[in-house]
């Protein structure tokens, strides 16, 4: 499983002062911060502090390239502002993200195949989140039968079976812990899993120990990515170790270097 950045995103208020001020320090600093620790990827989200997403975005991009070769994930439900972030971006990127919708999807797998960009699709639509298995994987095939048609590869396909936190939506753990077994399932090859890590762990108490427990039990269903806290060391290290037990990788007695190293 790797890691895609999650600190750059206008919820935060640091992130959120600089967009408006247009001061690139927070999240350079950030950018950098992150790929020292291993991150994939790169999320950018200017969330609720940019009144204009495009010009946001734009920015976003530009003052994180300068200092960082990371790729960036392009995070908004503005289409036009991914568009525009695409449109600079020096390394093919990722999409974040798309709903099993019509004609969301539409213009979303057609960006994609234009940028040469992968794509998170989210096992939602119209009706909200499901609460079974079975109808997360009905619409991760729906995602994944757009993707075929647009000739999207497999690979750059990460099917998102959305996480509620525990304190309110207990019972969706087990159903998202299948959707991740399911999902390899529908199709050969597979599409990739990713999730939102620290959404398990909304509003409840010891944040960390759920978010990096989570994390354990999803590669042992077999996620591949996630959207976290790629700065939390004790996170790192137990990604690594689940791993290593997983025979994901091969063990070393500097297992835990050597996943930071391996991004």
């Amino acid at each position: 499983m790797f890691v895609v950045g999650e600190r750059i995103n206008g919820m935060y208020k640091d992130i959120a002062e600089a967009i408006r001020k247009e001061d690139p320090r927070a999240i350079q600093t950030w950018a950098k911060r992150q790929a020292d620790c291993g991150a994939r990827y790169l999320d950018l989200n200017p969330g609720p502090a940019a009144r204009d997403q495009v010009k946001a975005m734009r920015w976003l991009v530009r003052v994180t390239q300068e200092v960082c070769d990371l790729p960036l994930c392009l995070d908004s439900t503005d289409y036009d502002a991914i568009e525009a972030g695409l449109e600079i971006c020096k390394q093919p990127a990722m999409i974040n993200s798309v709903p099993a919708e019509w004609p969301k999807m539409e213009r979303v797998f057609a960006m994609a195949k234009k940028y040469t960009a992968a794509v998170i699709g989210l096992a939602m639509n119209e009706q909200g989140i499901s609460h079974d298995a079975d109808t997360r994987v009905a619409l991760a095939m729906e995602l994944v039968a757009a993707a075929d048609s647009y000739g999207i590869p497999m690979e750059d396909l990460y099917i998102d079976p959305l996480v509620l936190p525990c304190n309110v939506a207990q019972s969706h753990g087990p159903e998202v812990m299948l959707t991740l077994r399911q999902v390899k399932l529908v199709a050969d090859p597979a599409p990739r899993t990713i999730v939102g890590l620290s959404n398990i762990s909304q509003g409840a108490r010891n944040r960390r120990l759920l978010d990096r427990t989570f994390a354990a039990m999803a590669i042992a269903n077999g996620l591949d990515a996630a959207v976290a806290d790629i700065c939390d060391e004790e996170l790192r290290e137990t990604i690594a170790a689940a791993r290593i037990i997983m025979n994901l990788d091969a063990y070393s007695d500097s297992y835990v270097e050597e996943y930071k190293k391996s991004g």
